[in-house]
């Protein structure tokens, strides 16, 4: 049985945060390679101390604090972040709002008030371009020069790199962007998912013999426009089903060219799936979203695709991301 995730919030009471444990400071979206190694810096620090791990990340992310009108793609949102800091082996998470306050809280402050005196921090790991507090003057630099006089511990990571190139959340997203899953999956060390509730569509697919479950993806979803090789899971934890098929995000260009949507055929599958959530792991780019000339020549395609959906999926039969339960 997997260990309870613990979720402590800014109205988490003070008695019910476990004082002494190390955090993995940062911001996490994608929990790439990166994060990972910080997160992992974290647990052989909580090990080596008898420590209980926690990320400590914020909520909304402080981007769309600073820059609230601009388009913001995210790898994560809150629950997908928490869904996989919960599968690293961490015992919990510190979910600190970002809000006026928060942004105009010095970094000394931040050290004092929030990581020693509200958590109680007896470690901390962080990424060697990770910066807090009132104009990012809070920085790995300062947190290893206040060590000694808090008496904590602090492990800073260096960059990670793939063939040369430092992994980055902005670099998955200009990946996924362009199509290069392999990159993102590389990056991300698993691949990018997305999660949502299926709604009703116009039904198009059910008279073209590919039924599909429609999703909505955020507005801000900069993925490359196209058809996919997914991996989807229904049902959470150790209950959760795995499922084959294809995919197109898009905008349906032989039809109505309408809002971008998620639109996955599920192999050797029946049965209603309206409501529920469901977790779509991207595999493999199949081809960019073209339109047809007539329906023959689309059903042609879509058995053309979903063929090569199944001999990627088949050379990748335990891809998905692991993906821990939380409250």
């Amino acid at each position: 049985m997997a260990p309870h995730f613990t979720v402590i919030r800014d109205q988490t009471p003070a008695s019910e945060i476990p004082k002494g444990a190390v955090v993995a400071m940062g911001n996490f979206d994608g929990v790439h390679l990166g994060h990972r190694a910080v997160i992992a810096a974290a647990l052989e620090m909580g090990r080596a101390h008898g420590r209980p791990a926690f990320a400590l990340t914020f909520e909304p992310h402080p981007r769309r604090f600073f820059s609230p009108t601009t388009p913001q793609f995210r790898l994560t949102d809150e629950r997908a972040k928490l869904r996989l800091l919960a599968g690293t082996g961490l015992s919990g998470a510190v979910v600190m709002t970002f809000d006026k306050g928060r942004a105009g809280t010095s970094a000394q402050d931040f050290i004092h008030h929030d990581l020693i005196g509200r958590l109680g921090v007896s470690g901390i790991a962080v990424g060697y371009d990770f910066h807090f507090g009132k104009g990012r003057v809070g920085s790995p630099s300062l947190l290893v020069s206040e060590a000694p006089r808090l008496g904590i511990e602090v492990d800073v990571q260096a960059h990670v790199d793939i063939d040369e190139r430092p992994v980055s959340s902005s670099a998955i997203r200009m990946a996924l962007a362009e199509g290069q899953l392999d990159e993102a999956t590389a990056m991300l060390s698993a691949p990018w998912f997305v999660t949502g509730e299926v709604i009703h569509g116009e039904k198009r697919g059910r008279d073209l013999g590919y039924p599909t479950a429609n999703i909505r993806l955020d507005a801000n979803c900069g993925l490359k426009h196209g058809i996919y090789a997914v991996r989807v899971g229904r049902g959470q934890g150790k209950d959760q089903v795995r499922l084959d098929g294809v995919a197109s995000f898009g905008r349906r260009p032989t039809f109505d060219n309408g809002a971008p949507l998620l639109e996955i055929f599920l192999f050797d599958f029946k049965g209603d799936l309206y409501g529920q959530e469901l977790d779509c792991a991207f595999i493999g780019f199949i081809r960019e979203e073209l339109k047809f000339d007539g329906i023959d020549a689309l059903i042609g395609q879509m058995d053309q695709d979903s063929a090569q959906a199944r001999r990627l999926l088949a050379a990748a039969p335990d891809a998905f991301p692991k993906l821990g339960t939380i409250d």
